[in-house]
């Protein structure tokens, strides 16, 4: 979702960068970059890990929160091509599943503010399964909430912490970069990168006409 179907990574960068800075450290790019596709259930032990045992973050969450709030107040932009690829996948009548690593008040809330909701007829969120991302879990629920087999899944992605959990439930993984590019290690590991969700769109169109991925 956010990232890949949504255009919320930078304001969420900014209100974590703000409320770390808020509880007296400093948080870079990479710092980040590090957090990305990571749910904040599981961002906690990331956070201390960089910044001390004793960083509060309790305290810097309910701030973040705040912050991230306010900054997404009001409608929110979805990604370049998002409806289109929601309209081809409708179009073609696919299973279509959204796994995010997002709780499912804030999925629900972020996905009717961008005008998709109706759009998504399967939501998974990090409230479902046991472990976030990158972790399996969200993609397996998915798949099994489409009656489909992992492997006959494509997964698109935008994070190295989601593509790892789209690649260790056995799908095919498109990624679409956001704010942290490919590592040389996801490269090889058999994913393909597209440029935007029209590129994904088209990937779709080459697959119903009988031809490969890409191009």
């Amino acid at each position: 979702m956010d990232g890949t179907l949504l255009d919320t990574e930078e304001a969420y960068r900014i209100a974590l960068q703000e409320a770390v800075e808020a509880c007296g450290h400093r948080a870079g790019e990479d710092f980040y970059a590090a957090l990305v596709g990571i749910s904040s259930r599981e961002r906690g032990a990331l956070v201390r890990a960089a910044l001390g045992p004793d960083f509060p973050w309790e305290e810097c969450l309910r701030d973040y929160r705040a912050r991230k709030a306010r900054l997404l107040s009001g409608a929110l932009r979805s990604k370049p091509g998002a409806n289109e690829l929601l309209a081809e996948i409708a179009e073609q009548r696919l299973s279509c599943a959204v796994a995010t690593s997002a709780s499912r008040r804030t999925a629900l809330v972020a996905l009717k503010a961008a005008g998709l909701l109706h759009s998504i007829p399967v939501l998974i969120t990090r409230d479902d399964v046991s472990a976030g991302k990158p972790d399996p879990a969200v993609f397996l629920r998915a798949a099994t909430s489409l009656g489909a087999e992992p492997a006959r899944c494509l997964a698109v992605e935008d994070s190295p912490p989601g593509i790892t959990a789209a690649l260790e439930a056995g799908m095919r993984v498109v990624m679409v970069p956001d704010v942290v590019p490919p590592s040389a290690a996801l490269r090889q590991a058999g994913l393909v990168i597209a440029a935007d969700l029209l590129e994904v769109r088209a990937m779709l169109r080459n697959l119903r006409n009988g031809e490969a991925l890409m191009p």
